[in-house]
C-alpha cells in the first residue's frame, strides 16, 4: 500500500497591518528624534535705498580694525589680543564714539578656522550686548532684553552695530 502524502498548504502571513506599523515606527522615530540644525550668525542687512546709497568719509579715529590671521591670531590695532579683550576694546571703543560715527572693520584670512571666526564674532556681538544692556539698566531700570519695542529701538539707536567685514587676500598678514 502506497501512502499517500498529505499535501500541506502553509498559511500565509497576514501582512494587511504591516504598512501602517511601519509607517507608524517612523513617524515615531521622526517625533522623538532631534535634526541638526544649521548654525549661522544673525545679521539684519540695511535695506537697498539706491537714493541713499551715500558715500561717508569715515575719520580713520572711528574705525576699530579686527584681523583674525591664517594661525587663529586675533588682532585689535594692530596689537594682539584675546576673545576678552576684544570684547572689552569694542565695548570701550563704541562707548566713546557718537551714534553713528564709529566701523568695526572686521577681516579674515580664508584659511582661519570657523570657531575662531565665530569666537571673535561672539566677543564683537557681547560688546554690543553688554552696552545696550547697561544703557537700559541705566536708562530704563531693567536688562534690556525686558524692554518693550520702543525703549530696544532708543537703545539701538544709540549703540547700532555698525560693522564691515572683509577677507584678507593673502595667507600672511
Amino acid at each position: 500500500m502506497f501512502l499517500r502524502r498529505r499535501h500541506r498548504d502553509i498559511p500565509e502571513l497576514n501582512t494587511t497591518s504591516t504598512a501602517d506599523i511601519s509607517f507608524m515606527l517612523l513617524v515615531f522615530f521622526l517625533v522623538t528624534s532631534s535634526m541638526d540644525t544649521d548654525k549661522g550668525l544673525g545679521r539684519k542687512l540695511p535695506p537697498v535705498d539706491e537714493q541713499q546709497q551715500e558715500q561717508r568719509d569715515i575719520s580713520r579715529s572711528n574705525v576699530l580694525q579686527v584681523r583674525l590671521d591664517a594661525h587663529d591670531s586675533l588682532f585689535c590695532d594692530g596689537r594682539a589680543v584675546s576673545a576678552s579683550e576684544l570684547q572689552q576694546q569694542v565695548e570701550s571703543f563704541v562707548a566713546s564714539r557718537q551714534t553713528d560715527r564709529h566701523i568695526i572693520a572686521v577681516e579674515a584670512d580664508r584659511q582661519t578656522s570657523y570657531q575662531a571666526y565665530f569666537d571673535m564674532q561672539n566677543a564683537i556681538v557681547a560688546a554690543y550686548r553688554s552696552l545696550r544692556d547697561k544703557m537700559a539698566r541705566q536708562k530704563y531700570g531693567h536688562a534690556f532684553s525686558l524692554c518693550t519695542p520702543e525703549e530696544r529701538e532708543a537703545v539701538m539707536a544709540r549703540y547700532p552695530q555698525r560693522i564691515s567685514e572683509g577677507v584678507q587676500k593673502g595667507g600672511q598678514p
